[in-house]
């Protein structure tokens, strides 16, 4: 293989053509299908974002009523999910949980490619099998949401019982917007690259949610949280990211490789956070992001920093009321629009993803002779 081919990590590789996400990382934009992603998270909803990234345009208000009794349709559809639930090991994060779930969501999907019923299930599945997985393992019965809801509230009901707060519901469907989807992110390279074998969408998608489970792609908005815990109060943000680096740590909800600067989508996370974290929590957020750009410019000067889309995701997550272990699946809720809606453009330009390596063992050498 020619040098110049091999890309550690494949960054800065082009492996194809989408219409889908546009990240353009050197300005701090962020679109889909054209659209600045932080201004739809402020004037659209989640089922108006899935038409978006699924079928191609912003619905018209009765295809986006359409779409989201479809979606309801299909949730109630998925019918009584503890069987499946009771068969996962106990011991098992709501992650690999999850992973099993779509797996077993896609038996008997023989044939390529996929349908839309598919790609429908497929979000629809998340907002229920995580609710009752929860319930399940607290000891509650699981939860039927009523009629009209959308699928951020039906989530929220049917884990709580609960009518939503509106300011925080609102938060909640703005985050999943934001999340939806970032081009060809590690899940996303991983679920195409398993639909190109001519392998089902839900097996795809169980394949992306192994890949969002690692810290580094999906997981830090709950380790933000916990790093928020141990730093307490904002007067202690300094010694404790100062601590982090003298540990060796990473320091997450910093820094992201498609950004030169802060993720475009943090910045709108950031107001969502003010709008519905409690204060005391935000100061010590912000006291952590100040101390944390700080140290990151002075421990490694030769790159510009900012913060990534986990770290204010974790104080959204928190006022919404999700559960701290459900901070890694409720990504992959959101983030499963955008999973089907490239497995929908793979399929529709498939070629089988077989990239090359660079061999670097042993020369060719003779076997040795038995003695």
């Amino acid at each position: 293989m020619p040098e110049d081919r091999r890309v550690g990590g494949l960054e800065g590789v082009v492996v194809g053509d989408s219409s889908i996400t546009d990240v353009r990382g050197g300005e701090g934009k962020l679109y889909y299908r054209g659209y600045s992603v932080p201004e739809l998270s402020g004037s659209v909803g989640w089922e108006e974002t899935v038409h978006l990234l699924l079928r191609g345009e912003l619905p018209t208000p009765d295809e986006a009523r359409r779409l989201r009794e479809t979606l309801a349709a299909r949730r109630r559809s998925l019918g009584d999910l503890d069987p499946l639930i009771r068969a996962i090991p106990p011991e098992a994060t709501p992650m690999e949980a999850l992973r099993s779930g779509f797996s077993l969501l896609g038996r008997g999907w023989d044939g390529f490619p996929p349908t839309e019923e598919m790609f429908e299930l497929l979000v629809a599945f998340p907002p229920v099998f995580l609710p009752n997985l929860w319930r399940y393992r607290n000891h509650e019965a699981p939860l039927a949401e009523p009629e009209g809801l959308g699928q951020a509230a039906a989530y929220l009901w049917r884990l709580t019982g609960l009518a939503p707060d509106p300011k925080r519901l609102q938060a909640l469907e703005a985050y999943f917007v934001l999340v939806a989807d970032h081009g060809m992110n590690a899940s996303t390279f991983v679920a195409r690259s398993v639909l190109s074998t001519w392998s089902d969408a839900a097996s795809a998608v169980s394949a992306a949610v192994g890949s969002l489970k690692g810290p580094l792609h999906g997981g830090a908005p709950s380790l933000v949280a916990d790093f928020l815990d141990r730093v307490g109060t904002a007067d202690r943000a300094g010694e404790e990211v100062e601590a982090t680096f003298t540990r060796g740590e990473r320091l997450m909800g910093f820094g992201h490789r498609a950004y030169r600067g802060e993720d475009p989508r943090a910045r709108r996370l950031r107001e969502l956070a003010r709008a519905v974290a409690p204060p005391e929590r935000m100061a010590v957020a912000e006291a952590v992001e100040r101390a944390g750009l700080a140290a990151l410019l002075r421990h490694h000067p030769e790159r510009p920093w900012g913060l990534n889309v986990e770290f204010y995701a974790a104080l959204v997550l928190e006022a919404a009321g999700i559960p701290r272990p459900l901070f890694p699946p409720t990504f992959a809720l959101a983030r499963t629009a955008g999973w089907v809606s490239h497995l929908k453009e793979q399929a529709q330009h498939n070629r089988l993803v077989r990239p090359e390596v660079h061999y670097v063992g042993p020369a060719p050498r003779p076997v040795p002779t038995p003695p």
